[in-house]
């Protein structure tokens, strides 16, 4: 598969890259960004594979977050991603709504047409992702996942789905209960369908009480986030994980909203739980 470089820049001793490539599980052109900490010109180092939210593209995180200076210290990669398939041909809301269609692929797979033809970003995130990040740059397959409000929901999800892939998972401001959330019934019904069993598999609470194997989980929520109690759903998540037995550290945050600000504050935090998580794999 052929990778095409778009930009390059030096940060922290390392190298922030922007590639894009043809994804065969999106049918369509996809961009992604690689931190590569000093450390990678020696040796393969653990990745942290990051998931953005609703309208968002690989550049979000990586130019607001302020994750690269500890990750440079860690050893870390980071890898950051478009938020949905994009380009000519790739359906969309049909009324320009931001929060579905693109910028909004909620990292499931589509069921329904025409969706289901380019939103495949399961497959994407799962898959091919990770085995063209392994083949192409200095890095091992030692994993963790994090991500913002959408994208925490598919760092949650996908972590919850796939059992010794990822070391560890964090969140930020994560839409924990999609089936029960506006945001998630709109696009888990366009998705998916009507059949409201198959949403299940892609919804962190579910997933829980269903009996998930266990997995370091930390998550970051702001009680100033305003769309905490309507989309968010954090307590719901605390819910199922103590009836399940679930090992969840939920810290709610004073007074932080939905913001890069609050990422920005407390990713220092997610870096060194995940680095302590992936030093014991």
């Amino acid at each position: 598969m052929t990778l095409e470089l778009v930009s390059a820049n030096r940060s922290f001793g390392g190298w922030h890259k922007q590639y894009s490539h043809q994804s065969a599980s999106l049918d369509c052109k996809m961009r992604f960004a690689i931190f590569l900490p000093p450390q990678a010109e020696t040796e393969s180092v653990p990745v942290l594979y990051w998931l953005s939210g609703l309208t968002c593209s690989d550049e979000n995180f990586m130019q607001k977050a302020g994750a690269q200076r500890l990750a440079a210290t860690l050893g870390l990669a980071i890898v950051a991603m478009d938020s949905s398939p994009r380009g000519d041909g790739v359906a969309d809301d049909p009324d320009g709504a931001w929060d579905f269609g693109l910028g909004a692929g909620f990292y499931l797979n589509a069921t329904e047409a025409p969706w289901n033809k380019h939103y495949r970003m399961y497959d994407y995130l799962v898959k091919e992702l990770p085995k063209l990040i392994e083949a192409n740059f200095p890095v091992s397959n030692k994993r963790s996942i994090a991500g913002h409000s959408m994208g925490g929901h598919g760092a949650l999800t996908i972590a919850l789905k796939n059992p010794g892939r990822y070391t560890s998972v964090s969140a930020f401001s994560p839409i924990c209960n999609p089936c029960q959330s506006p945001w998630g019934q709109k696009a888990f019904g366009n998705y998916l369908g009507k059949d409201r069993e198959s949403w299940r598999e892609y919804d962190s609470c579910e997933l829980i009480l269903g009996g998930a194997d266990h997995i370091p989980m930390l998550v970051d929520q702001g009680d100033g986030d305003s769309f905490l109690e309507k989309e968010l759903m954090p307590i719901q998540l605390q819910n199922a994980a103590a009836k399940a037995g679930f090992p969840l550290t939920l810290r709610m945050q004073p007074g932080y909203d939905h913001s890069y600000y609050f990422i920005a504050s407390f990713i220092d935090e997610h870096l060194a739980f995940h680095h302590q998580a992936l030093s014991r794999a």
